[in-house]
């Protein structure tokens, strides 16, 4: 029996922090964690002046991951983040030499969801793709990239600063199978991101380039709405395997869109498919079905475009509260017609080996 990642964050999980009074996981000390095989390798990242307090924290960890089945040899390490090495600075002071496209390391394939406008769901769809692909078993990375409005920590229940062991290397959090980096996790809530766009260039690249993925099959590229410079800067230095659009069925939402797929192909990444999203309203009273936003606007895009109509998501109350919950209604309510519609997605994206 092979041991897995989720395994090992389920024992961790049973010890309490002696500081903040949530389990290990949750307070952010656990770090680094490696499986290779049968040996598990991690890191407690604590505070100097209380290493006293962690010191049985460690060996009761390093116990409890011992005993787990089909478990040979493990490795905890206690280390002290140091004031010295700050998490890395990601307003780089000139932007970065010209390059090509580049292949992130560990990750297979980069699909990016996009829309022309903002307020169409697009980090809904993100979101709930990426856990949804994770419960279909692929390993699952989603990168926020919407600089100016982050909400990827909200919607995946995931808060804390990362930490970086040599204030260069990020190290990205995890929650619901997906291991996810946003610039609000490096921001407070109410704080606005002011950056022009060589900024925007250099921050992104070192969110791709210098985070520690890990091994991925497929990462997911949360976009700002529009056609700016996060969305070439992207196509330009990274493998774009292919870009997603999502938009409401209305004519406003459609015109943009129509602006966001011509970006797309100009800079060469193909166009997996299109997402109708808040397609259609059932009332929850009478049972009543009602196109709020219009209805098939998306679909006749992607038939005139020969390209696949990806889902038809319905506007439903408990997919907005469940991303406001911190767990998209895929992991929330897995078999709820809402969910049903995000698992087909991930179902169709693997089938055609595009994730």
């Amino acid at each position: 029996m092979s041991i897995t990642r989720d395994a090992v964050l389920d024992a961790l999980k049973t010890l309490s922090d002696p500081v903040s009074g949530s389990d290990i996981v949750a307070a952010g000390i656990v770090r680094a964690l490696t499986l290779e095989g049968a040996n598990i390798r991690f890191v407690l990242e604590i505070d100097p002046a209380k290493s006293e307090l962690y010191a049985p924290i460690r060996e009761q960890a390093e116990a409890l991951v011992t005993n787990l089945p089909g478990v040979e040899k493990v490795s905890a390490l206690m280390t002290a983040h140091s004031t010295k090495a700050p998490p890395p600075d990601l307003k780089p002071s000139k932007p970065a030499a010209p390059q090509g496209p580049q292949k992130i390391p560990g990750v297979d394939r980069i699909i990016a969801v996009a829309s022309g406008k903002g307020g169409v769901g697009k980090s809904t769809v993100s979101a709930n793709l990426a856990c949804a692909l994770a419960q279909a078993g692929r390993r699952v990375g989603l990168l926020d990239a919407d600089v100016y409005g982050p909400s990827q920590p909200r919607m995946l229940g995931v808060s804390g600063r990362p930490a970086s062991p040599d204030g260069k290397t990020i190290l990205p959090l995890r929650n619901h199978g997906v291991t996810m980096m946003s610039i609000g996790l490096m921001t407070n809530d109410d704080q606005a991101v002011v950056w022009r766009g060589p900024m925007l260039m250099g921050a992104l690249q070192q969110m791709m380039m210098q985070v520690q993925w890990g091994a991925l099959d497929v990462l997911i590229v949360d976009l700002p709405p529009g056609t700016g410079d996060v969305q070439m800067t992207l196509a330009q230095k990274a493998h774009v395997d292919g870009a997603i659009v999502v938009s409401t069925p209305q004519d406003v939402a459609l015109i943009d869109a129509r602006k966001g797929i011509d970006m797309f192909q100009k800079l060469n990444v193909p166009i997996l498919g299109l997402i109708e999203n808040m397609s259609t309203h059932i009332c929850s009273n009478c049972g009543h079905e009602e196109h709020i936003f219009g209805h098939g606007g998306v679909a006749a895009e992607a038939a005139k475009m020969n390209v696949p109509l990806l889902a038809e998501v319905p506007l439903h109350l408990d997919v907005r509260l469940a991303a406001d919950g911190g767990a998209p209604i895929v992991v929330s309510k897995p078999d709820s017609p809402q969910a049903k519609a995000f698992q087909d997605i991930a179902a169709g994206l693997v089938e055609r080996g595009a994730a």
